[in-house]
């Protein structure tokens, strides 16, 4: 392996959780449902979050000039992103599945995903969902956000959505989504969240 190569590698590297971490989430990695028509089923009912990363954005990570709330300064979604986002949307409303709320990090490919999907109202949620891409340090705060944010949700709820980044989703579920990828977690009677499964990006 190149100097190259492994310069890219270790932002990413340092951005994945910890064993002990992953094991607080989402159990066995073969315990993860695939198979789409359950997965789709299981949304339709009370008590489930999906956990997605935004659509197709060309590239990787942000200009060094980034700003939050200046697109002009970000990786923003490509068109063929945009195109993912609203089939997703589509395919929420084809199968009826009811959306209690879309919280979105302030990132601006992950507002226009959560715009562009349609399937309910958008809220920004910043402590819980921004990346920390680039930024290990913050790995363990963010997550500790995430976490917060999820017991607030009543089991009784229906589907929440949450569009943020790879990073935020792999440090609390050991799952490394494309882009457009949806990981879905169920809450327990105790009010503790697992990984139920994922679904693949349209």
């Amino acid at each position: 392996m190149g100097v190259t190569t492994r310069r890219r590698l270790l932002p990413l590297l340092a951005s994945l959780p910890s064993l002990a971490g992953l094991a607080l989430l989402c159990g066995p990695a073969l315990a993860i449902e695939t198979d789409r028509e359950r997965l789709w089923s299981a949304l339709a009912t009370p008590g489930h979050v999906v956990l997605m990363r935004h659509a197709d954005a060309p590239g990787g990570g942000d200009p060094a000039d980034f700003r939050i709330g200046d697109c002009a300064t970000q990786r923003n979604l490509g068109e063929r992103g945009r195109v993912q986002a609203r089939r997703l949307g589509d395919e929420f409303r084809r199968r009826a599945v009811p959306v209690a709320l879309v919280l979105t990090s302030q990132w601006c490919r992950a507002r226009e995903t959560a715009a562009l999907m349609a399937i309910g109202p958008v809220e920004d949620e910043a402590t819980a969902l921004n990346s920390f891409f680039g930024r290990p340090g913050e790995r363990d705060a963010a997550t500790v956000a995430l976490r917060r944010r999820l017991a607030t949700l009543p089991a009784e709820a229906a589907t929440v959505v949450m569009v943020t980044h790879q990073v935020n989703i792999t440090a609390l579920t050991g799952v490394f989504p494309a882009s457009g990828e949806m990981v879905v977690l169920k809450r327990d009677p105790q009010g503790e969240f697992s990984t139920l499964g994922r679904l693949p990006p349209p």
